[in-house]
């Protein structure tokens, strides 16, 4: 199971993937293995764990030790504040996956009822037309029958 909860093929290698044991995680990111379970510990990179709890990080897992590293060395920043800017990004990329499919569902209903009012319109009977009432103005009508030849 991935993260988000949804199935994958287990032979299928994504970023997700956790497939890098921490000594080789360690060479890709390069830092220390102990910098690794450090950050593990902190909840900065949280890597997948084996059925023998060793640690699997994925090729995302090994982009976000180098932004942490990025952001440590070269920003200064500490890893706490490094920590609330992952929890922010998470957040950010779970609100825009929300907005996105809020939107499918709004744009989903909308031509529900497109097709719905069309259907009512298709339903109209053509011989009737509505019927508007026309304000009586002052002008005065006069009607006179005809007369007949006779009289």
């Amino acid at each position: 199971m991935e993260r988000d909860g949804r199935r994958r093929n287990p032979y299928q290698l994504t970023d997700e993937t956790p497939v890098y044991v921490i000594s080789v995680a360690a060479q890709l990111s390069g830092l220390h293995p102990q910098t690794l379970r450090q950050y593990d510990r902190l909840g900065l990179v949280s890597p997948d764990r084996t059925a023998g709890r060793g640690r699997r990080y994925s090729a995302r897992d090994i982009e976000l030790l180098r932004t942490v590293q990025q952001l440590s060395q070269d920003e200064g920043i500490n890893l706490a504040g490094i920590k609330r800017i992952i929890e922010l990004e998470n957040q950010v990329a779970a609100l825009k996956a929300r907005v996105a499919e809020l939107t499918s569902a709004v744009e989903g209903a909308a031509a529900a009822m497109q097709q719905r009012e069309a259907a009512v319109h298709a339903s109209y009977r053509r011989d009737l037309v509505p019927y508007q009432d026309v304000q009586q103005a002052s002008a005065l009508v006069v009607w006179r029958p005809k007369r007949s030849p006779e009289a």
